[in-house]
């Protein structure tokens, strides 16, 4: 039986479809046969690893943006805890949301002590099958860089915020936490 992959999430679908089932892609028009099916998602899940990384980091840097701005800019001195607090509110309305197709932001919380704490779930992976160390190491000196390079971070660095990202797998299984701390962004 042939079958069309989708490039962008490594579904089957039926060889006359011309958007993914699972995803929504427009399917190319190649094809792939079924014992050709396990050698292609292999390589699929490596590429989506990378692809995953850089899109992780893109996304942590739009939606910190957004949220600096808007409230740490806006407001009038208020006690940072009171901002961060406002900050999590804001996210947590449009939460849970996909930032993109392995990633889905569940919420955030304003935490004592100066933590601010992102829930992610990477919706496409367990974690018998994903290497989390290899993930971690190629996120941390990105989101490190990002605290520590980004204008909009300004306040979160003068504030000596900690930012924890939380990772769980879909079966809501935890993977990894990437904290950033003061000393790390001084």
């Amino acid at each position: 039986m042939i079958m069309r992959q989708c490039d962008n999430c490594g579904t089957n679908n039926n060889e006359n479809s011309k958007y993914c089932l699972n995803c929504g892609y427009e399917l190319q028009k190649k094809t792939v046969i079924e014992n050709q099916e396990k050698e292609s998602i292999q390589t699929k899940q490596n590429g989506n690893r990378k692809q995953l990384i850089t899109m992780l980091g893109v996304a942590f840097g739009i939606l910190f943006m957004f949220g600096i701005q808007h409230f740490f800019f806006n407001a009038q001195t208020p006690k940072i805890d009171k901002v961060m607090m406002q900050f999590a509110s804001e996210v947590n309305k449009s939460c849970p949301i996909t930032i993109d197709a392995e990633t889905r932001l569940d919420n955030a919380a304003s935490l004592p002590g100066k933590i601010f704490l992102y829930n992610y779930t990477l919706i496409n992976m367990e974690k018998g099958t994903v290497d989390t160390l290899t993930i971690k190491s190629r996120l941390v000196p990105n989101i490190v860089n990002f605290v520590k390079s980004c204008p909009q971070m300004k306040v979160i660095r003068d504030a000596k915020v900690t930012i924890i990202y939380y990772y769980k797998d879909k079966n809501s299984v935890y993977l990894f936490q990437v904290p950033v701390t003061p000393q790390q962004y001084e």
